[in-house]
């Protein structure tokens, strides 16, 4: 069994379906703290442009989620959990304005898990 970098609590997977049913494909950039903190942000596939540095962990229900990788070595033994709460979301997400916004829960690895991680991928070759 693989463990997973990120994932998602049911009620982020029920707001990703309704964003998705209004917005279409989707994808996710955990921010970095400039503007909105260290909120997950929740953008349209292709309204957010990847470099060469960010860092592809994973999919959450067929959304890619994504970070720099400046951030990934702070993050890399941590598992991303996005859930949702009440709130405003991030000023360029597509939850703001929704009440509710995503928010970044997490879990650190123990020795067991990090052996079954699979390495993470460069966003350009993703």
């Amino acid at each position: 069994m693989t463990m997973e970098r990120v994932t998602a609590t049911p009620a982020a997977l029920d707001m990703l379906a309704t964003l998705r049913a209004k917005h279409g494909p989707l994808m996710f950039f955990q921010s970095g703290g400039c503007c909105d903190g260290s909120a997950p942000m929740c953008y349209a596939a292709g309204e957010f442009n990847l470099s060469d540095t960010d860092v592809y962990l994973g999919n959450l229900d067929g959304t890619p989620f994504y970070m720099g990788i400046e951030q990934f070595a702070y993050w890399e033994h941590t598992q991303l959990i996005i859930d949702v709460v009440n709130g405003n979301g991030g000023m360029f997400s597509l939850d703001n304005g929704t009440g509710r916004r995503f928010l970044t829960r997490s879990h650190l690895f123990t020795d067991e898990e990090l052996a079954q991680l699979r390495h993470p991928s460069k966003a350009a070759s993703t």
